[in-house]
Order: structure tokens, then C-alpha cells, then sequence
């Protein structure tokens, strides 16, 4: 399989110049598991890992490489195993904070050209949700589409439709149903060779279902939502790229309970388009939109121009991003002082 068919375009192109290239293949990261790594090259598909020059100067999660990463690897000859050397610089990449207490970053897909954030027709439909994606979508550096699933279900497309269109500004929404094939030839359209695609959304939104779909076939195991309450199991466990009939790149990831941001304050104006521009028109610059006189946007929310629970949703994202912020300056200023510290030790042993 050859690079350019996998993504390798010209802006990675530009960066092969400055490595060391002998002996050495361009490979995709396609599977990730734990510290090893599933690498698809113009000689094959080879089982990877770091190199100990590579971890020594890895200093956080992002530092590693992630499904979708352009990678430098030297293969070992007799073997189906490679050594990566180097990480080529990200196009884009959608992130998320670590699950649990962890204060880190964690690269959910890297170098996407589109965004399909997938949301199913069900009981499990949830604006708020979507609000949360978009913000993280926005900021990834790749193209947003809204991806309604599960259309053979929904007795009221319409209304579903027009509940996204209202919070997403200038993103396409697509109705799809795997079942039936509606939507399917569209989404195939989108996805062209050297193009690449990541699906997003929570747990039964129908992504391995889609996948199929797209990729004709049954690779990606599903999973049958819980019928009391619409919400679905975690069928896919790791994310994974695969390549389409149609020569895309395509990455499929486990469902998300609740996405957590991470460092995304520039594009929750852009996911809240409409607040930040009443926000224009209120009496005071630094209005907080709760309880001033003249409040734009508190006017709009009183005419039904506004969801109230919108405004909430844009109060929680604020909250969220400034304690993210908050954190991660301290925790990389700790950061920095255990790189230098590290590196001072190792200097000592030099001399």
C-alpha cells in the first residue's frame, strides 16, 4: 500500500527532509495497544515500537504516537517488527482530557481531515452532548459533519434535524441508516482517496455499525443497545484505522460516555457562535450574562431566541476549560522542571 494513499501528502513530505531516512520506511500508526503499535508501510503492515532514544525524549502521552500518526520505523530484517524513530508533526488532531484525575492530554485521532461526530435518532439524542463534541471537533483542525444515525427508527427526522441545525453553525448534517443504506452513497462521497476520517460519538450511536456500512463487509464487531434505556455497549474497545473500498482512511473509536475538553477556549466561540455575538450587544463588556441590566443574551433566552439549558451548557464548557487551563499551566511548569532536571542528571554522567 503505497503513502499517498494512506495521507502522506506534501505537508508531511516537507518534514521527511530533516530525518534520517536510511533504512528507514514512512509508516501510518493503523492499531494502538498499550506501548505497541500496528504500522502500515509500502512493505507491509509491521508490529512496532519506540526506540529508547524516542521514550527518553517522550515527556507526556502526546509525545507518543497516536492512531493515525505518520511515523518514521526501521524494519528488522527477517521480521514482521519495526523500530519507530521518529514522529512526524501533526496536521490536526481531536483530543480529549484523560478519563479520571489524570490532568493529560489525550490524542483520540490524529491527522483527520473530517470529524464525523455520530449521534443516533433514538432516546439516546442529546443536544448537550453534541454542544461538548463540537467544541472539541472545532478545535481538532478537521472538518465537523454531523452524522444522524438510526434514520429506519425515527418517526420525526425533521424535528431531530432541526433541534442540531439550531447549535450547529455552518456544519453539514447528514441523515444515515446502515439498515436501509440512506445517507450511505453521501458519506461515501466525502470519503475520497487520501482522505481521512474519524468517528466519534458515545457508546450505540451505530459507528461499527457505519463502518460496515462503508467498508462493505462485517470487520468491526457490534453490539445490540440496551433496550430500557437506548444507551449502548462498548463494542469497539481500541481505536483502529482501516482502509475504504473507496481509498479513505477511516478511524473508528470506542464510545465516549462524556467527553472531557481539553485546553479548547479558542473554538467554544465557534460552537457558541450565537451567544458570543448577542454578547456584543450587551451594556457592559464584561457582562456575565446572568444578572446585569441590558443583557443581549439574557433578552434572547426571554423571547425564545435561546434555550435556556443552551446558556447553561455554555456556563458548564467555561467552567470546564478554566480549570483545564488552570492545571495545565502549573503542570507544565512542573513538567518543564523534571525535563531539565533530567537532563542535567544525565549531563553529570557525561562528564
Amino acid at each position: 500500500m503505497n503513502k499517498q494513499l494512506l495521507g502522506f501528502n506534501e505537508f508531511f513530505e516537507q518534514q521527511l527532509e530533516q530525518f534520517e531516512t536510511t533504512n528507514k520506511l514512512v509508516g501510518r500508526v493503523m492499531l494502538e495497544h498499550k506501548h505497541s503499535y500496528r504500522v502500515m508501510t509500502e512493505q507491509g503492515e509491521l508490529l512496532a515500537t519506540v526506540s529508547g532514544n524516542f521514550a527518553y525524549h517522550a515527556f507526556s502521552r502526546k509525545d507518543y504516537p497516536a492512531v493515525g500518526d505518520f511515523v518514521l520505523v526501521e524494519k528488522m530484517q527477517g521480521e514482521e517488527r519495526a523500530i519507530i524513530h521518529e514522529l512526524f508533526e501533526r496536521k490536526s488532531k481531536f483530543t480529549r482530557k484523560m478519563a479520571g484525575l489524570e490532568i493529560d492530554e489525550q490524542i483520540v485521532a490524529a491527522n483527520v481531515d473530517l470529524v464525523f461526530l455520530v449521534m443516533s435518532l433514538n432516546a439516546d439524542f442529546n443536544v448537550r452532548r453534541l454542544e461538548r463534541y463540537l467544541v472539541a471537533a472545532w478545535d481538532s483542525g478537521a472538518t465537523p459533519v454531523i452524522v444522524l444515525t438510526k434514520a429506519d427508527l425515527c418517526e420525526d427526522v425533521e424535528s431531530y434535524v432541526g433541534e442540531v441545525e439550531a447549535i450547529a453553525f455552518g456544519v453539514d448534517v447528514l441523515v444515515v441508516s446502515a439498515l436501509s443504506g440512506k445517507g450511505i452513497e453521501h458519506l461515501n462521497n466525502l470519503l475520497i482517496e487520501g482522505k481521512t476520517a474519524a468517528l466519534l460519538g458515545s457508546s450505540g450511536a451505530g459507528k461499527s455499525t457505519l463502518t460496515n456500512a462503508l467498508l462493505n463487509s462485517e470487520q468491526m464487531k457490534v453490539s445490540h443497545i440496551r433496550e430500557d434505556d437506548a444507551k449502548g455497549r462498548h463494542t469497539t474497545t481500541h481505536r483502529e484505522l482501516v482502509v475504504l473500498p473507496t481509498g479513505a482512511c477511516l478511524i473508528d473509536t470506542p464510545g465516549m460516555r462524556e467527553l472531557q475538553l481539553w485546553d479548547q477556549g479558542d473554538s467554544l466561540a465557534a460552537s457558541f457562535a450565537d451567544i458570543e455575538q448577542l454578547a456584543e450587544n450587551c451594556r457592559f463588556r464584561d457582562c456575565t450574562h446572568k444578572n446585569e441590566p441590558h443583557c443581549a443574551v439574557q433578552k434572547a433566552i426571554k423571547q425564545g431566541e435561546i434555550e435556556p439549558a443552551r446558556l447553561t451548557s455554555y456556563f458548564k464548557l467555561q467552567r470546564e476549560l478554566a480549570y483545564i487551563e488552570k492545571k495545565t499551566n502549573t503542570d507544565a511548569q512542573l513538567a518543564e522542571k523534571r525535563k531539565w532536571k533530567q537532563i542535567s542528571k544525565s549531563l553529570k554522567k557525561l562528564k
